[in-house]
């Protein structure tokens, strides 16, 4: 019979507090999390591991025990993780913050789409147009709440990117036929979009400067996308998508300026003597029909950038006691305020300013159409130049989905990060075929109202139905039945506005009125 004292055989050694890599990122920092009274009297698995329970215990037992809650609470909901995770430049550091969210989401919510708002009022009218406005506003505030519930919906599981997530809800295959497409239109397609017109704008913005003194032989509009392009390959040797938060805070303080700045200028200048704030009217009634649902179609293309928030969200850290569902909504709360100060007064002052005289190209077009004459260059020159910074920024959070695919398919092949050389030839790569294809396809922008009617599920249907999938409300409930009508209610206005869009392309005069630049 072992005659060894009893404490001395229960003794287990003391475990060590570590971090869950989730905490603990590549570069070795840590995301400071300062605690808070609510977070301390807040219910956990180990609140029971009180000092009064564990009292009675001889003192080894209560070392165990109280390491295992700190190492509970410190881990919080076990999540299991993907090591690969720590290689792709989305999930590489795990540092991001409340601020870090607001820049993102602020910078992927503003941009040119906004610009061409006061378009659609053109066929929308006044009380139609600020009406579908607002409602589309609440109804994708209320789906990027869902997907960032859903986040960590799992416990032990995070969905760091939105295949993911859909692959949860809607199977694996399935989920990837989904969302797929629209997921890679929303960054590529939008890339190349950036660079259209970030190139055409900074195009404007040299002959605006340069005036009476430019050369006889200036770049043509080939040669400034190529500009532009470059200078987007610089900015992306970025490695991650935390590094990149100081050109989101760049992107979202010139997004807000120059939106800012182009509402002021337009509804202080003198309007058209023409002006007219009725409905464009069609020669037929399908004619009419068609041209609301893509003017409907331009308001929902507004509201981009849903594609990134679950992205966006696993940048942060996440434990039991701090998920990070918390401050991430805490920043899209500041960003979509900041959204609203922005497309609302574009929308009700470019329309107000111009009536159904808008211009194609919306607000830009309107202030170069109408008043070229009546603003100092400084200041439309400004304004441009803002453009393109701002464009600049978009380019780099909308890519970085791209980048990540692209590194994930060579590190799954290899077992190995990628080196810095693999990773450059990426970017470049990236940014050189989305050059060619703006350059290829010109017309590319006459289908933004077609694929951003094939696209709006991603922000206002499948949410809804990844909801019901995953929390499984009672069958039959008012929730259940709300977000089954929501998200079959995005799906019909999807395929409107799709239909919409084909037959802006194929009428012609329709055509002209919506996408030519002048």
């Amino acid at each position: 019979m072992d005659e060894r004292p009893e404490t001395e055989l229960i003794s287990i050694p003391a475990t060590p507090r570590v971090s869950t890599p989730e905490i603990l990122t590549p570069s070795g920092q840590r995301s400071p999390r300062p605690a808070t009274k609510s977070s301390s009297a807040a219910w956990t698995p180990t609140s029971f591991i009180s000092p009064r329970f564990l009292s009675p215990i001889g003192t080894p037992m209560k070392r165990v025990l109280v390491n295992m809650k700190g190492y509970l609470e410190e881990v919080g909901h076990l999540t299991k993780l993907n090591p690969q995770d720590a290689w792709l430049p989305i999930t590489e550091s795990r540092n991001g913050n409340a601020h870090y969210a607001a820049f993102h989401n602020l910078n992927a919510g503003v941009g040119f789409q906004a610009l061409v708002l006061p378009v659609a009022f053109a066929f929308l009218g006044w009380s139609w147009g600020i009406l579908s406005l607002t409602i589309a506003y609440i109804w994708q505030l209320y789906t990027l709440w869902i997907l960032v519930q859903l986040h960590e919906a799992v416990p032990g599981k995070r969905y760091n990117r939105y295949v993911e997530l859909a692959q949860a809800a809607f199977g694996e295959r399935l989920g990837v036929w989904l969302a797929l497409f629209p997921t890679v239109y929303l960054s590529a397609g939008i890339a190349t979009a950036l660079i259209l017109i970030g190139g055409e704008t900074m195009k404007l913005f040299f002959q605006i400067v340069c005036g009476p003194l430019c050369t006889s032989n200036p770049l043509t509009t080939v040669e400034w996308y190529l500009v532009f392009t470059s200078l987007c390959i610089v900015l992306s040797q970025l490695p991650n998508l935390n590094s990149i938060a100081g050109l989101s805070l760049i992107g979202a303080v010139t997004a807000i300026t120059y939106s800012t700045i182009v509402w002021v200028l337009s509804v202080s200048q003198p309007r058209p003597a023409t002006i007219s704030y009725e409905p464009l009217s069609m020669p037929s009634l399908s004619s009419s029909l068609f041209s609301v649902l893509n003017a409907l179609g331009i308001v929902a293309f507004a509201f981009r950038g849903h594609n990134l928030v679950l992205e966006i969200q696993s940048t942060m850290p996440s434990t039991f006691k701090h998920p990070a569902h918390i401050p991430m909504w805490r920043g899209a709360k500041v960003s979509y305020f900041f959204i609203a100060l922005c497309i609302f007064p574009i929308s009700i002052g470019g329309f107000w300013a111009y009536g159904n005289l808008m211009p194609s190209g919306g607000m830009l077009a309107a202030l170069y159409a109408f008043h070229i004459d009546d603003i100092p260059r400084g200041l439309l020159a400004t304004a441009f130049l803002l453009v393109v910074f701002s464009c600049l920024s978009s380019f780099q959070i909308y890519s970085m989905p791209a980048f990540d695919s692209f590194e994930a398919g060579y590190t799954s092949r290899t077992n190995k990060p990628c080196s810095i050389w693999v990773r450059s030839g990426f970017r470049v790569f990236f940014g050189f075929v989305s050059f060619f294809i703006g350059v290829a396809l010109p017309f590319l922008s006459s289908l933004a109202g077609l694929l951003g009617g094939l696209t709006l599920p991603v922000t206002f249907a499948y949410p809804c139905f990844m909801w019901v999938l995953i929390k499984r409300p009672a069958k039959y409930s008012f929730n259940w039945y709300f977000h089954w009508g929501l998200g079959w209610l995005g799906v019909a206005f999807s395929l409107a506005f799709s239909i919409g869009g084909i037959w802006s392309i194929v009428t012609q005069g329709l055509k002209l009125k919506f996408f030519s630049p002048n």
